[in-house]
């Protein structure tokens, strides 16, 4: 899989529950571009059900490593964070976190019971959530003195790129592009200030 390839993830947070045979299931999915990012959300969804019987995690993040990762969280093995994953894998879903929320409801299920409902789970968030494809983005910055702080400031708004500027003893932007775009930037910030820019990748 190439970091440069556009790639599937979710629009946005979406959440969708559903009963089975007493026990209810709650399916959170939200975006995730770390892995710090993944556990916060896991975290914060353990948090708000913490009567919970089961919070089932998975996630899938385009880090360096590619980091893919889920648990049963006290279910059967295998019956849980697995077939959550899988979901995600099959829809080639990536930098995504999903956590399946179930509270008991006396009846057992069977593994594949409990399979089939972390998987509903799961896809059920995914389409309260939406899909979208992203451009894979890259960040670097550059400190400049203030006499080229405007000069680079027109060039970054000319061509769209989300950034971020510090105004301190010089001037520092954190600068957010899509990868194909960052050499091309990079080049044209060099000539722009006769390569005074400082950049750090």
């Amino acid at each position: 899989m190439s970091q440069r390839e556009p790639y599937r993830t979710v629009a946005g947070r979406g959440e969708a529950r559903f009963e089975v045979r007493g026990s209810e299931f709650v399916g959170h999915v939200a975006p995730a571009r770390t892995v710090d990012a993944a556990e916060h959300f896991v975290d914060e969804v353990r948090e708000a059900y913490p009567d919970a019987t089961h919070n089932v995690p998975a996630y899938r993040v385009r880090a360096d490593p590619f980091r893919e990762w889920a648990s049963d969280d006290g279910e059967p093995s295998g019956s849980a964070g697995d077939p959550a994953l899988n979901v995600l894998q099959q829809e080639e879903i990536e930098n995504v976190v999903a956590v399946v929320t179930r509270y008991y409801g006396g009846t057992n299920l069977g593994v594949g019971g409990l399979a089939r409902s972390y998987s509903r789970a799961v896809k059920d968030g995914l389409d309260a959530a939406g899909t979208t494809t992203e451009r894979p983005h890259e960040t670097f910055s550059v400190v400049v003195d203030y006499d080229d702080s405007g000069t680079v400031r027109g060039i970054f708004e000319s061509e769209s790129a989300e950034f971020d500027a510090d105004y301190a003893e010089r001037v520092v932007f954190d600068v957010r592009v899509p990868v194909e775009e960052g050499s091309a930037l990079r080049d044209r910030i060099r000539s722009a200030t006769s390569g005074r820019a400082e950049i750090d990748r």
